[in-house]
């Protein structure tokens, strides 16, 4: 049975099926709907339409025949939502269908019936499925975990601050990832997003967990490993640009010159350095992984690529796979628990930790660390508030 949810926060259940809204008991048989809802958390058993079309949007995945009538609809939603913006009504804080007619709501969610039977009929579902409603899981849950915002302490002497003081007190406290917007696969932020992705570094300490403190992983040079791992390589144990140094350059420079070498010449085709090419073939690796048209990652992702990015779309779309999964894997672990993931940032992720709940933390790391292709280096850090994170080195047994 077809069927859609009215809203997508917890707070706010009602579902259309059988031309009817049903808000306390749902009908049996429910099978099909357009988009994930943290409503829908535990079923297993629901298969959604927009992850067969890799997130496309109602009106690009909208059949011909549909479209004006969905854009009449839409134009109507749109209305709805400026008037809600012009109220200071934020859909946060309000059941979507407590604010507009429940006519509307019977109209919207049946074209958004009609979408998904096409989009399922027609389309083919893909190899990725399952890690990508595991993805879209985590995003749902992250959208409505509202961020400690704590202005108060920000200095505003500068213009510039000035300038981030408005904006960021105009912005919804909520993260809202996109994991379709970007060819590689890497996260996004949805325009009235919270911008955590841009977030200058100055003003970080703004962010305040809502436990006791935030916790964050992050992978030792983790692309560089995982084109080490790509090459068939096993993962060293301690940095890798200083492994690189000892391996390959005998020493001879500072771990940074070693790491400004290792990036100039990886992303770089028509770079050379012979010592490199020795460990690192990047034309093997191009031979396995890209037909001349397309790449084709170890996790099923096919982007089209010249010559120019393909190495460098192959490397960034197989880290940010490996880095979304370990991210699935640790929500999957805190679920009913009181340490949570608040935000990542490309391949680190944050943890809002719960004192109470330490006993978890080797568990996570480790969790964290343990890779399809081998176990990455992990850098932790940890802090009271998110611009005065400090290093923690675990103890060891």
């Amino acid at each position: 049975m077809l069927f859609q949810m009215i809203d997508d926060k917890s707070e706010c259940v009602g579902i259309y099926a059988n031309e009817k809204l049903y808000y306390d008991e749902f009908p049996q048989g429910l099978s099909s709907t357009w988009k994930y809802s943290s409503i829908l958390r535990d079923r297993e058993d629901v298969t959604y339409a927009n992850l067969y079309c890799k997130g496309r949007s109602l009106v690009d995945a909208c059949p011909e025949h549909l479209k004006a009538r969905l854009d009449k609809i839409l134009g109507r939603l749109k209305a709805f939502l400026v008037a809600f913006g012009e109220a200071k009504l934020s859909l946060y804080d309000n059941c979507f269908y407590d604010l507009v007619p429940q006519r509307f709501i019977l109209e919207y969610c049946d074209i958004k019936n009609e979408i998904t039977k096409h989009v399922l009929s027609e389309g083919e579902k893909p190899a990725n499925y399952h890690f990508l409603l595991g993805l879209s899981k985590v995003i749902e849950d992250i959208k409505y975990r509202k961020l400690n915002v704590d202005t108060s302490s920000l200095n505003i002497s500068s213009e510039k601050a000035r300038l981030f003081y408005k904006r960021i007190n105009q912005i919804d406290p909520y993260i809202q990832y996109d994991g379709f917007k970007s060819k590689t696969g890497r996260l996004t932020t949805r325009k009235k997003s919270f911008p955590i992705l841009t977030l200058d570094k100055n003003y970080r300490s703004i962010l305040k967990p809502n436990n006791d403190y935030f916790v964050e992983l992050d992978f030792n040079a983790a692309e560089v490993r995982t084109f080490l791992a790509l090459a068939g390589v096993s993962q060293p144990k301690g940095d890798i640009h200083q492994w690189i140094g000892k391996n390959v350059f005998n020493g001879e420079f500072e771990r940074d010159i070693i790491k400004q070498k290792v990036f100039a010449w990886l992303y770089n085709p028509e770079a050379k350095n012979q010592k490199l090419e020795e460990l690192f073939d990047r034309d093997k690796i191009l031979d396995k992984y890209w037909d001349g048209e397309y790449v084709e990652t170890y996790y099923d992702r096919r982007i089209k690529a010249d010559a120019k990015h393909a190495l460098n779309y192959l490397i960034q779309s197989t880290t940010s796979d490996l880095f979304l999964r370990r991210m699935i894997d640790i929500w999957n672990l805190l679920k009913g628990r009181m340490t949570y993931i608040s935000f990542s940032i490309h391949d680190s992720l944050v943890l809002d930790f719960s004192r109470e709940e330490r006993e978890l933390f080797n568990e996570i790391i480790e969790m964290f660390s343990e890779t399809e292709f081998g176990k990455f280096k992990t850098n932790i850090n940890v802090g009271k508030d998110f611009g005065n994170m400090v290093k923690f080195t675990p103890r060891t047994n």
